[in-house]
């Protein structure tokens, strides 16, 4: 699509996939990098320092890119990693930010383990990869603000059915297809959110980074929605718990 996405996934695949982390940080990073992955230290010398540890411990990484694309100065990646033929899979989501010249300046991501099993029967990925309606990315994302601003923050639920079709396609492990097993888990969970730190968005999807509370422990999230005739038609997330912050080493997920 550009440059910018062009420089994430060239960093995500050389760096982790192919273990050239040194050339590929130096490559692809602006003058500053600064990073939201709360094991990472901030600039080119913390990802150095912590993939030279990751690689060790995991000489066999096979990535596999599932979505991406740009919003202006962002880029968002939807990505699976398989370390050493299974022993660990990930579904991580990246959002990273670019200076003027399209290098990477900003990173935040959140991982989870990827699972064999769904309540929806659906993987955490599969779907629709390719961003579509791209006359529509200014409306989709003002939906999406709308649903986060009137929904999911007052957590107003009934509200759902304005905005999501009825038997919504669902990836979270978690959660069956439809509106009413989302409600369900919002109230078992008591699933509250905080607050919205991102959004980015390329035709019929969008994507927000968020701050929310499940069982009242703090989490980050990166929620995808697929939008069709203005209304939320699929959903994916990954969400993660926020541990303490004496065990981070930058300024935190946000």
């Amino acid at each position: 699509m550009g440059q910018r996405l062009d420089n994430a996934t060239s960093l995500y695949l050389e760096a982790i996939r192919d273990g050239d982390y040194v050339k590929a940080i130096n490559t692809y990073a602006g003058a500053r990098y600064t990073q939201h992955s709360t094991p990472v230290k901030d600039g080119k010398d913390g990802f150095v320092d912590f993939f030279a540890d990751f690689t060790e411990r995991n000489p066999i990484r096979d990535v596999d890119i599932v979505r991406a694309f740009e919003d202006g100065r962002y880029v968002f990646l939807h990505v699976v990693q398989n370390l050493n033929h299974g022993q660990h899979r990930y579904v991580t989501a990246d959002i990273f930010d670019t200076d003027d010249d399209a290098k990477l300046i900003e990173h935040w991501d959140i991982v989870a383990e990827l699972r064999d099993t769904t309540a929806s029967g659906r993987s955490q990925v599969e779907g629709p990869t390719d961003p579509t309606d791209l006359d529509r990315t200014d409306v989709n994302k003002q939906l999406v603000t709308r649903f986060v601003d009137e929904v999911l923050i007052p957590g107003d639920y009934d509200r759902m059915v304005e905005f999501m079709t009825p038997d919504v396609a669902q990836h979270n492990p978690d959660i069956a297809d439809g509106i009413a097993p989302l409600q369900a888990f919002a109230a078992a969970t008591s699933m509250r959110y905080l607050r919205l730190h991102r959004l980015v968005g390329c035709g019929n999807f969008v994507a927000i980074l968020a701050e929310s509370e499940l069982h009242g422990r703090r989490h980050a999230a990166i929620d995808l929605f697929r939008i069709d005739g203005g209304t939320i038609v699929e959903h994916w997330d990954v969400i993660e718990e926020i541990t303490p912050e004496d065990t981070w080493v930058n300024s935190g997920k946000f």
